[in-house]
């Protein structure tokens, strides 16, 4: 059978298949019928044939993992993003390679990413002389969550590299999980230095390149594609706390979450950004409290970051006040619930090793 996608919602966490369609291909590389392994899941080859067909995101997911999984490759989600770029983001990539500057067009991606995928979101980061291309999952319970994050930050590094020019090469590059076993196919693809168990999973490139010329853009294409741009977004006007919550992912990973911050990004009045919300039956800081939980999460079970360093880049005062927090969230403290994870992986993890045996 053929995934429907026909009556996903969109609140729902989705993507377009054009972010994996390389799939196919990669698993050929290795030795391995798509086919065969798509049947699976329930999946038809065919699907592949239109990247803009979209699917769940957590669906997405699980075909990764199955794909990494099957074919015993620890970089596999390295191996989909260094073949994917701009191309994969449809009308979108197409206006970012028209824009003037830089700047401009990183700033439009992340403005339409939502466009693309619905339950990750693309953000940039400017600080002092650096800038920061980043991706985040606010989807819970993700698999394949260190497969999805290498792929994203292969695209990201793609993106600045057609963006910027031949010329251009990143400052550092960032993982938000612990460090593999093995490295070398992350060295040889990036040839930047490595950071892992970062509290961000992005590149790190000088901010002197944003107000570099894109090359190749042509103004009159850029117009007609802001048109059919600007359609597509229409689409997705209602869909008010789904972007509430996209942006404020981004902006407690940048310490910036104050209802002031958020509600000056949607240009309206802090009130009017709690009424709405309320409209919802929620308010800001209980959106803000979920995304300070699924951040925890993410970091205590794939990073090995201390509680410390956590507390501290989530904006609390000390690892006590943090602590306090999480206890309150899931009943339990930060460390209690790192070692539940770790023990809820090790069967996994031997399944795993067997099958490489």
């Amino acid at each position: 059978m053929t995934r429907s996608t026909q009556s996903l919602r969109p609140e729902d966490g989705t993507v377009r298949i054009g972010t994996v369609a390389v799939i196919p291909k990669v698993l050929q590389q290795l030795g391995y019928d798509p086919a065969a392994v798509f049947a699976e899941l329930g999946f038809e080859l065919s699907l592949f044939d239109d990247p803009d067909n979209v699917i769940p995101y957590a669906l997405r997911n699980q075909l990764v993992q199955l794909c990494a999984r099957k074919t015993q490759c620890q970089h596999f989600g390295l191996l989909i993003g260094q073949h994917t770029g701009l191309a994969s983001f449809g009308l979108v990539g197409f206006l970012v390679q028209q824009l003037p500057k830089v700047a401009i067009a990183l700033q439009s991606l992340v403005r339409y990413a939502h466009l693309h995928v619905r339950g990750a979101v693309i953000y940039l980061d400017e600080e002092d002389d650096s800038a920061f291309l980043g991706y985040s999952i606010y989807q819970p319970k993700v698999e394949a969550r260190e497969h999805i994050q290498d792929g994203a930050v292969a695209i990201a590094f793609n993106i600045l590299h057609r963006l910027c020019g031949p010329e251009w090469h990143p400052v550092e590059v960032h993982f938000a999980h612990r460090k593999p076993a093995d490295i070398r196919p992350f060295q040889q693809f990036f040839k930047a230095p490595l950071i892992f168990d970062a509290e961000r999973s992005g590149v790190l490139f000088s901010a002197k390149w944003l107000q570099h010329p894109v090359p190749g853009a042509e103004p009159d294409l850029c117009r007609l594609l802001q048109k059919y741009v600007d359609q597509l977004e229409s689409r997705y006007s209602g869909d008010f706390m789904e972007q509430v919550r996209r942006v404020l992912h981004s902006v407690l990973l940048t310490q910036q979450a104050t209802a002031d911050r958020v509600a000056a990004l949607f240009a309206i009045h802090p009130r009017t950004l709690n009424r709405r919300l309320k409209a919802y039956g929620t308010s800001f800081q209980e959106l803000a409290d979920q995304g300070r939980f699924e951040i925890a999460q993410q970091w205590l079970e794939h990073s090995a970051m201390e509680v410390s360093q956590i507390a501290a880049a989530l904006d609390y005062a000390d690892a006590s006040a943090f602590t306090r927090a999480f206890r309150r969230w899931s009943g339990t403290t930060p460390s209690v619930w790192r070692e539940r994870c770790q023990l809820d992986a090790t069967p996994k993890r031997l399944a795993d090793e067997n099958d490489r045996v």
